[in-house]
């Protein structure tokens, strides 16, 4: 179940993955050990979607990337003791299966992201949404990821629950040319950062009259790559952090590139949250961080209190950091939670990305 949008997610270590270049294109078999996946690095394993609130998987997943000029290559294997799918048709609601789930964020901003399900059939599930659910945004389920490769690996019997089952991995390779909703459809350079989740979903089954069946009244479980703090995949700030690098796999280790301005994004989140469990308390927008009545972020990069700001439409929330050469920074968030950096403070910034 969906919490309310005005609950925040308990804090979550964002974990980070660095994407190698492949030497070679990738032969979609979905063989983790074949070139060029071998040498590429495996993923930490995956948790439970509210963290360390909850136990362990007791099924291992974990996922390898690559990519080049043409693509992101995404390879996630899973122990499965019971392979099990149904749905056949493009489209279809695939976490009603068991199902491999890729959430992707070119622009780190909250908006404009992309999501794509797969179940153990190769059926598959990708949508664009402009904005989360949370902030009112329609996902476009028109949209599809134009030139999407992907194969599938059964390490067992499909749908047959008189033997037991070893794993499912799946393969896919997304062209570049298909992410153009976020307003680029380039490959990334070196050391560029965008934010990515992966998630499974996992339901309960049983034998009846010699078929798997869905547990009744049982929910599924969510694994993830990095945590999201509750049970909503739809919260991008809570998502890791990818980063590519030029480098082959294996040879050399590329530099994580930190997040600086993080501390004042989690103020700015924190004010978020707090404006929205404040509207759904009074049906209106608090004017100053006073109503708010939470004491503001302490970090000793953050200069000075946040600014809120009323708009027409809603309002906006302003934080400067000290940046890591020593420069000023401002960031600020909107009330649909579009996030996004400017050049200078101004009393009045009309929200923009910077691109």
């Amino acid at each position: 179940m969906i919490p309310p949008a005005h609950i925040p997610p308990r804090p979550q270590q964002r974990r980070r993955y660095t994407c190698y270049l492949a030497p070679e294109h990738p032969t979609g078999k979905a063989n983790p050990e074949s070139p060029p996946w071998k040498d590429a690095p495996w993923t930490d394993d995956f948790v439970d979607i509210e963290g360390d609130a909850k136990p362990r998987p007791p099924l291992r997943t974990r996922v390898k990337l690559l990519w080049d000029s043409e693509c992101l290559y995404i390879l996630a294997c899973m122990q499965e003791p019971h392979l099990w799918a149904t749905l056949t048709e493009h489209d279809s609601v695939v976490y009603h299966d068991n199902d491999f789930e890729v959430f992707l964020s070119p622009t780190g901003d909250n908006h404009r992201y992309y999501e794509l399900e797969v179940n153990a059939l190769g059926t598959v599930f990708d949508l664009f949404l402009p904005k989360p659910y949370r902030d009112g945004g329609p996902a476009d389920h028109a949209f599809h990821f134009e030139g999407l490769r992907k194969s599938v690996r059964l390490g067992g019997t499909l749908n047959d629950p008189r033997d037991t089952d070893q794993d499912w991995t799946v393969e896919l390779a997304i062209p570049w040319t298909s992410l153009s909703r976020h307003g680029n459809a380039s490959a990334p350079n070196d050391g560029d950062v965008w934010r990515l989740n992966f998630s499974r979903v996992q339901w309960d089954l049983e034998v009846i009259d010699g078929a798997y069946r869905k547990t009744p009244h049982a929910p599924e479980h969510n694994w993830v790559w990095s945590p999201q703090g509750l049970i909503d995949m739809h919260r991008p700030e809570m998502w890791g952090y990818l980063q590519f690098s030029p480098l082959p796999p294996g040879r050399a280790l590329a530099a994580p590139r930190v997040d600086h301005a993080l501390p004042a994004k989690n103020a700015l989140h924190d004010i978020y949250y707090a404006q929205k469990a404040y509207h759904a308390a009074t049906g209106a927008w608090a004017s100053s961080t006073l109503q708010l009545n939470f004491p503001n972020a302490t970090h000793p990069d953050l200069v000075g209190p946040p600014r809120l700001q009323p708009t027409s439409d809603g309002w906006q929330a302003f934080q400067q950091i000290k940046a890591e050469d020593g420069r000023l920074q401002t960031w600020g968030i909107r009330h649909d939670s579009l996030i996004s950096r400017f050049d200078e403070p101004k009393d009045v910034l009309p929200m923009r990305t910077n691109p």
